[in-house]
C-alpha cells in the first residue's frame, strides 16, 4: 500500500503557548501525537515549559487522493507525568482535509485548543505547519543484458518442464492438504506479531486501557478465504467513511447532483457519428448530414476525407411541431466555374413515438448503422446515430446542439464562473536612507512614497526633511494596503516623490511573488531594503526601508456588507469545513415582457438567470424569444456561514447576435433581482414559489414578470449550525488589527472593481452591467429613494418604542382604571419581591416569543417594493438616482436639485443642533456656569442624601411610583419643575457665528 501512495502530508510541530498547567507545580511537560488516516506520530515531550518549542516535522502517507478531503488531521497535546501514571490532556485540534495546502503555500497557524468535554479546563494555543507534497511513481528501471538472459534460461527450463507437469487427481488432492495444513501453522505464528503491534500502539498513546484481547480460532480455513493482503485491500476500498452530504458534494452541480428541485425536460436527443459512402466518387466533396423535424432544420459540421461528426443535438420536445426526423445524408462539390452543387445520398426517418426512452444512470445508448433509403443499391450509404428521448440530466446535454438556447453559441450556453481569490497586501512604509536630491535651490522638502499595484495607487504623508544635507533620511511608518487578485500583477512599484520639485526621487520594483505570507497577527512579516533606482544617468539614488506581506487572515470585502454571501478568511488553512449544503433550482419565468425587437417589428425576450453565493456564480442557458421560459437547472454551494444572503438575478441576454445581425454586442437588460437569506430558511425544507421581478427604470418601479424558483438549505449538523451563531461574523484579524470605514470602503469598491474586470474577461463573459448589478456596487451613491427608505425603516424601529410610550401614558392617565390598578399590584410586588424582577421579565420574554411563533413568515421575503420606497418616489428623484458621477444634467436641474439638499440638511443641521443642546445643558449644569442653578442643584443634592439616608429605598420607590401614577386629578397641565429647571440651563448656542 505504503509503495503505491503518489502523495504525501507533511506536520511540522512548532510551538504551543500558554498551555494549562498540570503536573501540580505550575508547569506540564507536553508532547504531541497526530493521527491520521490511521497512522500515529508523536513529537518529543519537552520538560516542564508551558510554551514548548519543538519544530518537528511528522510524515504521513495518503493512502487515498480522492478520499483526502473527507479525512480529517487530529492533533493531541498531552502532559507527560514520567512516572508511568496516565497522561493528562492539555487540548486538541481537528484539521479537515479540504484545508490542506500544497507545499510552497505553507504558513504558520496557530490553533487554538479545543476542550475534550464541557469540564475540561483547556488554554493555550499551538503553531502548526500542513502540507502535502504529489510525488510521481518512480518507473522500474530498464531490463539489462542480464536480466534478459536470466529471463530467457527461465523460459526454457519451464518449457522442459512441460511435459512433467501432468499429475494425477490424487496427487493435486495431497499437495492441497498439505498447503492447508502449512498455512494454518504460519497463521498461528503470525498471531504474536499483531499482539506485539497492539502493544506497541499502546504505549505510543501511553494510556492505562486494557490490552485489546486478540481472538484464537482453531483451524482457521485459510485455503478457503482470499489472501490477508487482497483482502485487506478490498475492505479498504468498501468502507469509504463518506457521508451523504459529502458524496452530494462531489458530484458535479450537473453530472451526479439529483434534479429533485426541478422539473424534467423532455428532449429529443439526436447523436450523429460518421457515415459510410458507397460511391467512388469522393474527392474534392463535403459531406455532412442534415436533420429535419418538421420546421426545425439543422446541419452538421461539413467534413472531408471521411471524418466523423460526432456532434449530438438536442430538440425540445415540446417545441415540435412534427411526429418524425428525417436524418440525410447531403454531398457538397465543385461544379463549373467554382460553382457549388449539393447533392443527397439517401434519407432515414423515424417515428418520434416508437423512440426509445433514457434516464440516468442508464448507459448511454449505443450508435447503430443505418442504410440510407433513395440512394442506389450500387452505391448505398449507411450513417451510424442513435436517437433517444432523455432530460436535461443526460450527460451528453451540456456539449449538444440545443433547439432553445440557439444551439452552439457561447453566449447563450450555461457556465459556472469563479471570482478571483482576492488578498489584501500590507505594505509598511518605514524609513528611506542616503537619498540623492542633487542641487535643491528650496530649503525643506517635502517627500512622499507613492505605491502603485495595477491601477490601485496609494501615498503616504509628507515628510519634510532638509535640503542642506548631501542625503536625507525620511522617516514614515505608515501601512498602504492593496487588494491583488491571483494570478497576481507581476510587480509593486514603489516610488519616492518630491512634491516641492514635483519629481521622482527614485523607483523600486517588487516581485509579487517574493512576497511573504502571514495569517495572524502574531508573525511579523520581514522587513527588506530596496535600491531605489532614477533615470539613465542616476542607477542608485537611494534605498527604502519597507515591510510586504500578503495577509491571508482578512476576508476581503467584495460585495456589500449587508448582503454578504461569504465570510472566509483568504488562507485556506484558515478556512472551516461547510456545515451545510445550498440547493437551487431555477425552475422558470411567466409573463415576462419585451425588451427589445425581433425583425424590426415583434418585441421579444432572450431571458437568462445568474446566481450568486460565494466566490461561485451560475449562469443558466439563454432561452431565446420566449416569454415564459423555462430552464429547470439546478445547482449547488457549500454553506459555511448561515447569517449569507443568496443573489438571484433575470438578465435579457443583449450579446447574442441573430443570423444578420452586425456591430458591437449590446449590453445585457436587467429585468429583476432577488435575494435569499438563508437564516431565515428552515433546514431540510424545499421552498417553491414564484416571484415578482421588479426593476427601477427612470421612469419608475416596473414589474417585468415573475420567476419561479426552489431552495433547500440542508444542515449536516446542527450543533455545527448553532456554534456558527456565538462565532465572530468576520475572521479574527478584522478584529485584532481592524481597518477603518473608510479604508474598508475604498477597498470593498476596489475588490469590485477588479471581481468586474476578470468576469468580463471570462468566455463567455458575464458583462460588467451583470457583475455591478449582481454585487450593488452603487449602494454608496446618494439616492433620495434610499434616504426615504432608511429613515422609515428608522421610523419603525422607534414605533415600537413609541407606542410603548403610549400605553405607559395610558396606564399613567387611568385611561383604563383596571390595566392601571393591576400595575400598582405589581409595583408593590416588584419592590417587595425585587429578586423576582428579572425571572418574570425573562419568562414574560419566553412566552410572547414562543406564542409568536405560529405567525412566523413561512415563505423567504426576497424584494420588497413597498420597503424600498418605489412607489412614491418622484420623476427627478429617480433621475438624479441614475444620474452619473460626475453629473451631465443641465446647470438648472443642477440647482433644484441642489436647493432641495440644502432643505433637508437644515432640518438635519437643526435636529443635531437640539441634541447638541441638551448635553451641554448637563455639563453647565457640573460647570458652575449658571451659578445660581448650579447651587440650587447642589442643596437639593444635600437635601436628597438626608432624605434617602433617612428614608429606605424601597418606600422611595413605592412612593415615587404612586406618584407617578396618581390620578389626573391629582395632576396639573403644566410642566413639572424637574423639566423646567433643566430648560432654563445655558447652552453654547448662543456662542456660534
Amino acid at each position: 500500500m505504503a509503495e503505491n501512495c503518489s502523495r504525501k502530508l507533511y506536520v511540522e510541530i512548532c510551538n504551543a503557548k500558554n498551555l494549562m498547567p498540570k503536573d501540580g507545580q505550575g508547569t506540564a511537560s507536553a508532547y504531541v501525537v497526530v493521527d491520521f488516516d490511521g497512522q500515529r506520530r508523536r513529537t518529543q515531550t519537552k520538560s516542564r515549559d508551558l510554551n514548548p518549542q519543538w519544530d518537528e516535522k511528522l510524515e504521513f502517507l495518503v493512502h487515498d487522493v480522492a478520499s483526502m478531503p473527507s479525512q480529517v488531521l487530529q492533533i493531541i497535546v498531552y502532559n507527560d507525568k514520567m512516572s508511568g501514571k496516565r497522561s493528562t490532556f492539555l487540548g486538541k485540534v481537528k484539521i479537515s482535509g479540504t484545508t490542506f495546502p500544497k507545499t510552497g503555500s505553507e504558513t504558520l497557524v496557530y490553533y487554538p485548543l479545543e476542550k475534550r468535554s464541557v469540564f475540561s479546563q483547556i488554554k493555550g494555543e499551538i503553531g502548526l505547519k500542513v502540507w502535502f507534497v504529489d510525488e510521481e511513481p518512480v518507473p522500474p528501471p530498464p531490463p539489462t543484458e542480464g536480466d534478459k538472459k536470466v529471463e530467457a534460461a527461465t523460459e526454457t527450463k519451464a518449457e522442459e518442464k512441460k511435459p512433467d507437469e501432468a499429475k494425477t487427481v490424487e496427487e493435486e488432492k495431497k499437495t492441497e492438504e498439505v498447503k492447508k495444513e502449512d498455512a494454518g501453522a504460519e497463521t498461528k505464528e503470525a498471531i504474536k506479531p499483531e499482539e506485539d503491534k497492539v502493544e506497541e500502539a499502546a504505549a505510543v498513546a501511553t494510556t492505562t486501557t486494557k490490552p485489546v484481547p486478540v481472538p484464537v480460532v482453531e483451524n482457521p480455513p485459510v485455503a478457503e478465504k482470499p489472501k490477508p493482503e487482497e483482502k485487506t485491500v478490498t475492505e479498504k476500498r468498501v468502507n469509504l467513511n463518506v457521508t451523504d452530504l459529502e458524496l452530494r458534494r462531489l458530484g458535479s452541480d450537473r453530472g451526479r447532483t439529483a434534479y429533485d428541485l426541478v422539473d424534467p425536460m423532455p428532449f429529443l436527443f439526436v447523436r450523429v457519428l460518421k457515415a459510410k459512402r458507397g460511391d467512388k466518387d469522393q474527392a474534392d466533396t463535403c459531406v455532412y448530414a442534415k436533420l429535419v423535424i418538421g420546421t426545425h432544420s439543422i446541419n452538421t459540421r461539413k467534413q472531408t476525407d471521411n471524418k466523423d461528426w460526432d456532434q449530438v443535438f438536442a430538440f425540445d420536445k415540446e417545441g415540435l411541431n412534427s411526429t418524425s426526423l428525417e436524418v440525410s445524408v447531403c454531398v457538397e462539390k465543385k461544379g463549373a466555374e467554382d460553382s457549388l452543387i449539393e447533392s443527397s445520398l439517401g434519407t432515414v426517418s423515424f417515428d418520434l413515438l416508437e423512440v426509445p426512452k433514457r434516464v440516468p444512470p442508464d448507459s448511454p445508448l449505443a450508435p447503430q448503422w443505418y442504410t440510407l433509403d433513395g440512394g442506389s443499391l450500387e452505391s448505398a450509404t449507411d450513417v451510424m446515430l442513435a436517437v433517444w428521448i432523455g432530460t436535461q440530466v443526460d450527460e451528453a446535454f451540456q456539449e449538444a446542439w440545443q433547439s432553445d438556447s440557439g444551439g452552439l453559441v457561447p453566449e447563450t450556453r450555461a457556465k459556472v464562473y469563479l471570482s478571483p481569490k482576492l488578498w489584501y497586501l500590507r505594505l509598511t512604509v518605514i524609513q528611506a536612507q542616503d537619498l540623492q536630491l542633487g542641487d535643491i535651490k528650496v530649503k525643506n522638502l517635502d517627500l512622499y512614497v507613492k505605491a502603485q499595484l495595477g491601477p490601485q495607487i496609494f501615498k503616504t504623508s509628507r515628510a519634510t526633511v532638509s535640503s542642506s544635507s548631501s542625503s536625507s533620511n525620511p522617516t514614515w511608518n505608515e501601512d498602504l494596503v492593496f487588494v491583488a487578485a491571483e494570478p497576481f500583477e507581476p510587480f509593486l512599484v514603489i516610488n519616492v516623490e518630491d512634491l516641492s520639485n514635483g519629481r521622482t526621487v527614485g523607483q523600486a520594483k517588487v516581485q509579487m511573488s517574493s512576497i511573504d505570507r502571514r495569517n495572524d497577527d502574531k508573525s511579523e512579516a520581514r522587513s527588506r531594503w530596496f535600491n531605489l533606482v532614477g533615470d539613465e544617468t542616476r542607477p542608485y539614488t537611494g534605498r527604502v526601508h519597507v515591510r510586504v506581506c500578503l495577509e491571508g487572515g482578512y476576508h476581503v470585502l467584495d460585495e456589500a456588507a449587508h448582503v454578504t454571501s461569504d465570510v472566509r478568511p483568504t488562507a485556506k488553512q484558515l478556512s472551516k469545513p461547510p456545515i451545510g449544503l445550498l440547493e437551487v433550482g431555477i425552475r422558470g419565468a411567466t409573463n415576462l415582457l419585451p425588451v427589445k425587437t425581433a425583425d424590426g417589428t415583434r418585441g421579444t425576450t432572450d431571458a437568462y438567470v445568474v446566481a450568486k453565493y460565494g466566490p461561485k456564480w451560475i449562469r443558466t442557458r439563454t432561452i431565446l424569444d420566449r416569454f415564459n421560459p423555462q430552464w429547470n437547472e439546478q445547482y449547488t454551494w457549500d454553506v459555511y456561514d448561515p447569517c449569507t444572503v443568496l443573489t438571484i438575478g433575470v438578465f435579457d441576454n443583449g450579446r447574442y447576435k441573430r443570423g444578420g445581425e452586425q456591430g458591437k454586442p449590446g449590453k445585457d437588460v436587467r429585468l429583476g433581482k432577488l435575494r435569499v437569506r438563508l437564516s431565515t430558511l428552515d433546514a431540510n425544507r424545499v421552498y417553491t414559489g414564484s416571484y415578482y421581478l421588479t426593476v427601477l427604470l427612470p421612469g419608475g418601479a416596473k414589474k417585468m414578470g415573475e420567476i419561479e424558483i426552489a431552495v433547500k438549505f440542508s444542515c449536516s449538523s446542527w450543533l455545527c449550525l448553532i456554534q456558527a451563531y456565538a462565532s465572530p461574523m468576520l475572521p479574527r484579524m478584522h478584529y485584532v488589527r481592524p481597518l477603518g470605514p473608510s479604508q474598508q470602503d475604498i477597498l470593498r469598491h476596489t475588490a469590485m472593481r477588479i471581481v468586474t474586470a476578470r468576469l468580463s474577461r471570462s468566455e463567455p463573459a458575464l458583462g460588467q452591467e451583470v457583475v455591478q448589478f449582481m454585487l450593488d456596487s452603487d449602494t454608496h451613491m446618494w439616492s433620495m429613494r434610499r434616504s426615504k427608505a432608511n429613515w422609515f425603516r428608522v421610523a419603525g424601529c422607534l414605533s415600537r418604542a413609541a407606542t410603548l410610550a403610549r400605553w405607559v401614558d395610558g396606564i399613567r392617565t387611568w385611561v383604563h382604571p383596571p390595566t392601571t390598578i393591576l400595575v400598582h399590584v405589581l409595583l408593590v410586588a416588584i419592590v417587595l419581591c425585587p429578586h423576582l424582577v428579572l425571572p418574570t421579565i425573562f419568562m414574560y420574554a419566553f412566552l410572547v416569543i414562543t406564542l409568536r411563533f405560529r405567525y412566523r413568515q413561512r415563505v423567504p421575503i426576497t424584494m420588497d417594493p413597498r420597503l424600498s420606497h418605489v412607489e412614491a418616489v418622484g420623476l427627478d428623484e429617480l433621475d438624479e438616482e441614475f444620474d452619473g458621477f460626475p453629473t451631465t444634467r443641465t446647470p438648472d436641474q443642477v440647482r433644484i436639485r441642489y436647493d432641495r439638499l440644502r432643505a433637508l440638511a437644515g432640518r438635519a443641521q437643526t435636529l443635531l443642533g437640539d441634541v447638541a443642546a441638551q448635553g451641554e445643558r448637563l455639563e453647565a449644569l457640573f460647570n458652575w456656569r449658571d451659578p445660581r442653578a448650579t447651587g440650587i442643584f447642589v442643596v437639593v443634592c444635600l437635601l436628597a442624601s438626608l432624605v434617602f439616608y433617612v428614608v429606605p429605598f424601597k418606600a422611595f420607590v413605592l412612593g415615587s411610583g404612586f406618584y407617578y401614577l396618581r390620578h389626573p386629578r391629582f395632576r396639573y397641565d403644566m410642566p413639572s419643575v424637574p423639566v423646567n429647571f433643566f430648560r432654563r440651563l445655558p447652552t453654547l448656542s448662543d456662542q456660534i457665528l
